[in-house]
């Protein structure tokens, strides 16, 4: 029998180091079929976070597409996707640095084919039969705010950078052309509402020239979200909407919608980005989809005539990315035990083969802590959602009289979730001794329109309340120590952290990565997509002013007692350095402990490996010596400031 040895919690020595962890991780994005090929974007930390067009080949080998420096990435909504289309051989895509659409024929480098203007493109299709290209453009020419319009661009070259054929709406996303080419369907939305909150599918007739002569609302309004509209290979057009409270399967024909599986699931998911997909056709007969009930991840087959649906087993407990053809599936998916990765299910045998992980780490499943679903009381009366996951190596235990610290983990967006799925960074906490809470407070997605919207107006105040209440439901079932509870989050989840250790005084530590502190900064000051964001979850500004001052951490500075590691992108564009720089400041001249690491040429989010590593050990180390606990191996010092 294996002996453990006695260590404090955090002092455990585990495999599960950073150097590992940026050795062995990548990201994986938009998997599809495009003619007989299967095609992903993997973006490489130890390439500065290139994006790279990857064909997955038989027998798990690989073929990069896009040369170097050519890194496949959009800014439309500076959060990008949709940044790629490959047809007959061709690939479209956008590469960050200058923002034009480039044209990569077979055996030929990229050339761009849109002219060095102030322009990003994202979302495309082929339009064989004009030779054009539909996306959606943002126009960043002027002086005022960015111009999002649909366009036609010429494949061969299109020195204006696209015609327009459709604009007068603040957003646009999903072009998607019928089967015989004469229409046009897309998604709109207008600012105060975010896609999720509000948007239109509408179709439009298109002529010889790809211009737009007619339109027809289709479904959607102020009440009522339409995500991922897409015509089946027969021409009838299917779109996801939440006008019952949930994101559920229709489908338009002949002037009538039609459900296709009422129900209380979510099939469709927050469109922070282009090119998301939940389902797609196999045939016209047949669509494979997925969907989620109380923030469970389901993969069913649906037949479009009997309208008949049948859940397909795996061990997978998330699915995202849904590309079809026929008697195939592809998509991204993850467990407990296995991370993201792109998969390829045959649907005459039901073989699911892997075809790349976002990690290749290999670890013993005693060093693995997994996942269990809790629910736990809040506030106002409601439920609140979250995953557990509990100390865990093979080596070590604590001494009986102790308790494990515990990561409370906020999740961005605050419109987004969490899932499931083989972390490594989580299981770097906890086969170190942390126990982790990862929370899907009010507001998070995948448990209804209602509990989506039980965020608006109680931004920095409901999250707050759901991570605190889930570390106490913690501590009352003697799983964590009430005096050393700690937050964390990135972007949104960076606020409610700040917040959490601003106007509550349950958490002792806190880390924030590039963490909102000033709620106005961010309304007067940040791009088009979210520049109304707020209005829904705080209040509309600047009527509503005193609720962004009284929401703002770093107005409310001397109720700080707690100890903070702020971690930066030197040129984020979502949430601008001053804002961190502000927040350290301010506490070093206050006397609290405190550390704050800004990264070159980081944007909304860390990309390069050695800045990943670097903000994962030094965040370890910062809690080491405000807790008090000696670590397992040596790690580069931080300049902790009044400690």
């Amino acid at each position: 029998m294996h002996e453990k040895k006695t260590a404090a919690y955090g002092s455990w020595k585990s495999p599960i180091t950073s150097d590992l962890i940026v050795a062995e991780t990548i990201r994986l994005m938009s998997p599809g079929f495009y003619g007989g090929n299967i095609l992903w974007l993997e973006m490489h930390p130890k390439e500065g976070g290139r994006y790279v067009l990857v064909e997955g080949k038989p027998g798990g080998k690989t073929t990069e597409l896009t040369p170097q420096p050519f890194n496949v990435r959009s800014r439309v909504h500076e959060y990008g996707g949709g940044a790629y289309t490959v047809t007959n051989g061709t690939v479209y895509f956008s590469n960050f640095a200058d923002q034009r659409v480039y044209r990569q024929g077979p055996g030929s480098p990229p050339r761009p084919i849109t002219p060095e203007l102030d322009l990003r493109f994202a979302d495309y299709v082929v339009d064989h039969r004009r030779n054009l290209l539909l996306c959606v453009r943002e126009d960043h020419r002027g002086s005022g705010e960015a111009v999002n319009t649909l366009v036609k661009v010429k494949c061969d070259g299109d020195e204006n950078g696209g015609e327009i054929i459709v604009s007068g709406n603040d957003f646009y996303s999903s072009p998607r052309l019928s089967p015989d080419g004469t229409r046009l369907a897309w998604l709109t939305w207008n600012h105060p509402n975010m896609p999720w909150d509000a948007a239109e599918l509408r179709v439009g007739e298109m002529d010889s020239s790809g211009s737009i002569i007619r339109t027809e609302l289709i479904a959607g309004g102020e009440e009522e979200s339409v995500f991922q509209s897409q015509w089946s290979p027969d021409g009838v057009l299917y779109f996801i909407s939440d006008r019952t409270g949930w994101w559920n399967l229709y489908r338009w024909q002949e002037g009538n919608i039609e459900a296709l599986c009422p129900m209380e699931a979510e099939f469709g998911t927050p469109q922070w980005i282009f090119g998301m997909s939940t389902y797609a056709f196999e045939s016209p007969g047949r669509i494979i989809c997925t969907y989620t009930k109380r923030g469970k991840y389901y993969l069913a087959s649906l037949d479009t005539e009997t309208l008949k649906m049948e859940e397909i087993s795996s061990s997978y407990t998330y699915f995202g990315n849904l590309s079809a053809k026929p008697g195939r599936v592809l998509f991204l998916a993850g467990s407990p035990t296995e991370a993201l990765s792109v998969v390829h299910l045959d649907l005459e045998t039901r073989q699911f083969d892997v075809l790349r992980r976002m990690s290749t780490i290999q670890l013993d499943p005693g060093y693995v802590s997994f996942p269990k679903e809790i629910e736990f009381p809040t506030e106002e009366g409601s439920i609140a959602y979250a995953y557990f996951y509990a100390p865990q190596n093979r080596d070590f235990a604590a001494p009986e009289s102790e308790k494990p610290p515990l990561i409370v983990m906020s999740h961005g967006g605050p419109t987004g979730a969490t899932s499931p799925v083989f972390n490594p960074r989580i299981q770097y906490w906890t086969s170190r001794g942390f126990a982790v809470i990862d929370v899907n407070y009010r507001g998070s997605t995948g448990y209804g329109r209602a509990y989506r919207q039980s965020l608006n107006g109680k931004w920095g105040v409901a999250d707050v309340e759901d991570c605190e209440n889930g570390a106490l439901c913690l501590v009352e079932r003697n799983k964590a120590d009430g005096e050393r509870l700690i937050i964390r989050g990135g972007s949104a989840g960076g606020y409610t952290t700040l917040c959490a250790i601003t106007f509550r005084k349950r958490f002792k530590a806190g880390a924030s990565y590039y963490g909102i502190g000033d709620l106005e900064t961010i309304a007067k000051d940040t791009h088009k997509f979210e520049s109304r964001y707020l209005d829904k979850l705080v209040g509309p500004y600047p009527d509503r002013r005193d609720l962004y001052v009284e929401r703002s951490p770093i107005n409310f500075t001397e109720q700080l007692e707690c100890p903070l590691i702020l971690f930066q992108g030197s040129d984020d564009k979502i949430v601008l350095p001053e804002q961190s720089r502000k927040m350290y400041t301010t506490l070093k001249a206050k006397g609290l402990p405190v550390a704050y690491l800004e990264f070159e040429n980081e944007q909304h989010g860390f990309r390069n490996s050695e800045n990943i590593k670097r903000a994962l050990d030094a965040e370890l180390y910062f809690y080491s010596k405000v807790f008090g606990f000696e670590l397992a191996d040596p790690i580069k010092p931080v300049s902790i400031y009044n400690l």
